[in-house]
């Protein structure tokens, strides 16, 4: 029998999911679902989910507002068992997804192994307490990196699978003024000894 008073699973799984993706049109057709479940027995009001208050970024997420712009990166790449180093130039546009909780950076590269552009999404995560990094590329690359800020210090961690091989990988900002930082990536098979790969500097667009 469907006349039990508690809503399905399915039902309140997407009540769930739309209280998650915070869509308000969503909310309101997942508690007028509930409501049709329970008929009159049920005691959730699509209004009253309706007027949940909206999450707001934090001091964390302001932190990351500095990015936000056009960058000019000139980078020089070491010569490795990755290649054999040379120059590489990127442009790099960002600016604040609506909502204050991510940047998105749209950027083109150039460089002595290749030409490409890629997709960038900037933000942080309360739970883990860390800064969010998650770059994809026009080579079918994907970089998944966890952030903290140390100072004027932005480290960047995340692990790069090579030949079958798990590396791991270490970028660094430090910042010299609100418009130029100096980055270096570095790799590492342990975590303990590291190898230069790639050191530069960024420069904002006035």
């Amino acid at each position: 029998s469907n006349s039990s008073s508690q809503p399905s699973v399915l039902t309140s799984s997407r009540a769930m999911r739309a209280a998650s993706c915070g869509s308000i049109g969503t909310i309101r057709n997942a508690a007028s679902s509930i409501s049709m479940v329970n008929g009159n027995h049920s005691h959730v009001s699509a209004a009253a989910i309706a007027q949940m208050e909206m999450p707001k970024p934090g001091p964390e997420h302001k932190k990351l507002d500095m990015f936000a712009g056009s960058w000019m990166l000139d980078g020089d790449m070491k010569a490795s068992a990755m290649g054999p180093g040379g120059k590489m130039t990127e442009n790099e546009k960002c600016e604040w997804m609506e909502g204050g909780f991510f940047i998105v950076c749209h950027a083109d590269f150039k460089s002595s192994m290749g030409d490409g552009s890629g997709l960038t999404l900037m933000g942080y995560s309360p739970d883990d307490k860390s800064y969010t990094y998650r770059e994809f590329n026009s080579w079918g690359e994907f970089t998944d990196s966890k952030g903290t800020v140390d100072g004027d210090t932005w480290t960047w961690v995340n692990d790069e699978k090579m030949g079958g091989m798990t590396m791991k990988g270490r970028f660094k900002m430090k910042i010299a003024s609100p418009t130029s930082y100096a980055f270096s990536y570095e790799m590492s098979p342990d975590g303990t000894k590291w190898t230069m790969v790639m050191d530069g500097k960024a420069t904002k667009a006035k």
